[in-house]
C-alpha cells in the first residue's frame, strides 16, 4: 500500500525503546503513564462530544436510534457500550445497537478483510431497517478503516446523523462524519498497537456518549440508575437500597416494593403515590 502510515499519530513510533529487555516494573509503570495522557485527550474535545449528544438526544426523544459501527477491537467497543445499556438503563436492546465488520463471530476472532469492504456496512445497518430518525457513529482508531467509511458515506445518503471517534486528525473518517470527534493521544507504547490508548480513549468517550444520553432521556434519577435491570442478586440489593434510601421504609418493606412493582422506579412511585 502506497499510503504511508508512519504520518499517523496511532502508527507513530513509540517513545519506549528496546521493550523487551524492561524488567516487569518498567513495563508497567510505563504504560501507566501513557494511560494517565488519555484523559487530559479526552478532554480537550468535550466540545465535539457535546454536538454529538446534542444530535443523538434529538433523534432519540422522537423514537430515533444510536448505531455503532467499527472493525476490530473499535468494533467490539462499540458492542460493549451498546450491550450495556439494556441492564444499566433498563431500556429496549434495539434502542443502541453495535455493529462490527465481519459480524458477530467477529467479537471473539479476527475474521479476515472485513473491514475493508466498503459496502457491507450499510448492508449491515439496512438489516435494522435504519432510517433518518437513526444515529450513526463511525468508531475507527486510525481513521482510515473502509467498512466505516462506507457506513458512513451511505448513511449521509439517506440522511442518517453521522459522527465519529477517531485518533488522528484530519482522517478519512472524520471527512465523511457530519460531526467528528478526534481524541489524539499520540504514539502507542506499542508501536501501532491501538487497543492500547486508542482503544482507552475510545472506551471513555464512549461511556460518556452513552451515559449523557441516557440522563437526557431520563433513565436516571439523582444518581441513580432507577430503571436498572434486576438481572441477578447483587443488583437486587442495590435496588432494595436504593428503594429503601428514597423512600424510608425498612429494607423488608422496599424488598416487597421492588417485587411487587418490579423496578426502583416504578417501586419509588408506588409509594409516594400511595402517601398522598
Amino acid at each position: 500500500m502506497a499510503e504511508n502510515l508512519s504520518k499517523l499519530a496511532t502508527e507513530s513510533d513509540s517513545k519506549y525503546l528496546d521493550l523487551d529487555k524492561q524488567s516487569i516494573d518498567t513495563l508497567l509503570r510505563q504504560i501507566n503513564a501513557e494511560d494517565k495522557t488519555v484523559p487530559f485527550a479526552v478532554e480537550k474535545v468535550i466540545p465535539q462530544i457535546e454536538k454529538v449528544v446534542e444530535q443523538v438526544v434529538l433523534r432519540m426523544k422522537k423514537g430515533g436510534r444510536l448505531f455503532y459501527i467499527g472493525a476490530g477491537t473499535s468494533g467490539r467497543l462499540g458492542i460493549v457500550d451498546a450491550s450495556e445499556c439494556p441492564p444499566t438503563y433498563g431500556v429496549p436492546h434495539d434502542w443502541v445497537i453495535g455493529l462490527i465488520a465481519g459480524g458477530d463471530s467477529a467479537i471473539r476472532k479476527a475474521v479476515e478483510n472485513a473491514e475493508d469492504d466498503e459496502k457491507q456496512a450499510w448492508i449491515d445497518l439496512k438489516a435494522y431497517d435504519i432510517d433518518e430518525n437513526d444515529a450513526l457513529i463511525g468508531i475507527a482508531a486510525s481513521g482510515r478503516t473502509p467498512y466505516v467509511i462506507g457506513g458512513l458515506r451511505d448513511a449521509n445518503a439517506h440522511g442518517v446523523l453521522t459522527a465519529c471517534i477517531v485518533c488522528n486528525e484530519g482522517s478519512a473518517v472524520s471527512k465523511v462524519a457530519q460531526y467528528p470527534i478526534e481524541v489524539v493521544v499520540g504514539p502507542e507504547y506499542v508501536t501501532g498497537s491501538t487497543r492500547m490508548k486508542s482503544g482507552t480513549a475510545q472506551k471513555l468517550v464512549l461511556n460518556m456518549i452513552s451515559t449523557t444520553v441516557m440522563i437526557q432521556l431520563g433513565r436516571v434519577r439523582g444518581n441513580k440508575m432507577v430503571d436498572m435491570a434486576l438481572s441477578n442478586h447483587k443488583l437486587v440489593l442495590r435496588a432494595i437500597r436504593m428503594v429503601k434510601e428514597a423512600t424510608g421504609v425498612s429494607e423488608e418493606k422496599a424488598s416487597e416494593l421492588l417485587d411487587l412493582h418490579g423496578s426502583v422506579r416504578a417501586a419509588v412511585d408506588a409509594f409516594h403515590a400511595s402517601m398522598k
